[in-house]
């Protein structure tokens, strides 16, 4: 199998409190190769953010430590220079975060924050010149009077418009890995539609390889052909999208899967999972979802299981689950 063009080895990122070290992402491992979509679930502070802005390298540096390996096309991120970072940053490896409106800058013009990624990459490259790629860029991805709209200003453009900017800004430059934190969260069912499929288009016209993190698996069955799922910042499932909808292994898996709405079965009342994401660092010992899950037994509660490669490929992170035995669940 070729290379992977980003491949990610025990990331480890730590924050700094009153009360020592936090460790936020614990021994994360997993790659991504070009043209792939690779889809990273679970829900909210279950490290999937910590991990991309670990990648792009924007976790404060004076208050927080990465440890491990972030390889690049071989090179580790980790043991980069800022000047490097910023080389790398938008030109290679770009991002769409979650709210295009805090991501935008309201002072200045969609069109003069498009060539400034521009321009820094391509220092030869003509005020005009970036113009046009500007507007080309707002083009592809399906805005209309693009050469209106690089005049305007963040506020005077809709939720899904300001979306499909943050889209082009993350394009503009052609990058090899796009991370996609949560990038349809604040819009609505059709403008959600809209922005998968578009993102769809443009990775297979481009082969850019993309890292779509979020908590809604319809995202993933969509878009994904991998999937990672996330819990208390360790990985405890990992497989095909085909493999982890049919025969979900880990109990959070389950639990996750359980919890998205059926219609055409008719409840009295939704499942969720009981109670809450552990607070990172409050849980020393046992298995991290032990708390929550209605299968655990004493071994769960003091020993921590490691990711154990299943029969049908995937991974999985729990003691139910032993060597040469059938995962029962």
């Amino acid at each position: 199998m070729a290379t992977p063009v980003l491949d990610v080895k025990r990331l480890k990122t730590s924050f700094l409190t009153d009360d020592g070290p936090v460790t936020v992402v614990n021994e994360v491992d997993f790659h991504v190769h070009a043209g792939e979509v690779l889809g990273i679930v679970g829900e909210s502070g279950c490290g999937k953010s910590v991990t991309s802005l670990s990648i792009m390298g924007l976790v404060p540096a004076l208050t927080s430590k990465v440890e491990g390996e972030i390889l690049y096309k071989g090179e580790n991120l980790t043991q980069a220079s800022d000047k490097r970072m910023r080389q790398i940053r938008g030109n290679d490896i770009a991002m769409i975060f979650q709210e295009p409106m805090t991501s935008l800058n309201p002072l200045f013009t969609i069109g003069s924050q498009l060539t400034e990624a521009l321009r820094l990459h391509n220092k030869k490259l003509s005020k005009k010149e970036a113009a046009q790629q500007a507007i080309a860029a707002l083009k592809k991805v399906g805005l209309a009077r693009a050469d209106e709209l690089i005049n305007e200003y963040p506020h005077q453009l809709s939720g899904g418009m300001r979306q499909r900017v943050m889209i082009a800004m993350a394009m503009i430059c052609n990058p090899q890995i796009l991370i996609a934190d949560e990038p349809t969260t604040a819009l609505d069912v059709t403008i959600q539609a809209q922005i998968l499929e578009l993102m769809k288009k443009l990775n297979e016209e481009t082969n850019t390889a993309i890292m779509m993190i979020t908590h809604d698996l319809g995202v993933v069955a969509e878009l994904c052909q991998r999937v990672i799922v996330m819990y208390a910042g360790k990985i405890v499932e990992e497989g095909t999208v085909e493999s982890i909808f049919n025969h979900p292994s880990h109990p959070y898996t389950i639990g996750l899967l359980r919890s998205v709405p059926d219609m055409r079965r008719k409840k009295d009342r939704l499942f969720s999972i009981p109670g809450n994401v552990p607070k990172p660092g409050s849980l020393k010992i046992g298995c991290q979802f032990a708390p929550r899950c209605s299968q655990a037994h004493e071994k769960c509660l003091k020993e921590k299981p490691e990711l154990k490669a299943l029969p049908n490929g995937q991974k999985v992170r729990c003691w139910l689950y032993e060597e040469e035995k059938e995962y029962i669940v």
